[in-house]
């Protein structure tokens, strides 16, 4: 490969991320998902661009029992990186969340949480929810 770029007319790769661009990477599986902010279609999972909604959208595995009503706690993640890309906790949220197995300070249910700027996160979706999923491969 050639070490030096021509400048030039030639359309954007997705190697260099735009300035409105969202990165959201899903632990422990690794898997990297990139998106411009506020242009992920909706698929009803949860709140507009929230965690839930973009793993869905990207064919990631994170259970929603409820169908993202914040009315359990199945899709409880943990924040590893990015927080401050992320809506600020909710009431509700909180409450709901206080129910949860392996709460941490970094824990935030995946279909409260919404993307609020763009920015790299990382999400690590715990092991009991992981384990609870893997059931649901055939």
């Amino acid at each position: 490969m050639a070490e030096h770029k021509t400048q030039g007319a030639g359309t954007a790769t997705e190697e260099v991320p735009g300035e409105n661009s969202v990165q959201i990477t899903f632990l422990p599986e690794g898997k990297t998902v990139q998106f411009e902010h506020g242009k992920l279609p909706y698929e009803d999972h949860g709140k507009e661009e929230s965690i839930l909604d973009i793993a869905l959208n990207y064919g990631v595995t994170l259970d929603h029992a409820c169908g993202g009503n914040c009315a359990c706690t199945t899709c409880h993640v943990w924040i590893k990186e990015g927080a401050e890309n992320l809506s600020p906790m909710d009431d509700d949220e909180a409450d709901r969340l206080d129910m949860a197995a392996d709460l941490q300070l970094n824990s935030r249910l995946g279909c409260q949480v919404q993307i609020t700027k763009p920015g790299k996160i990382v999400v690590e979706i715990p092991a009991w929810n992981r384990n609870y999923i893997s059931e649901e491969h055939h």
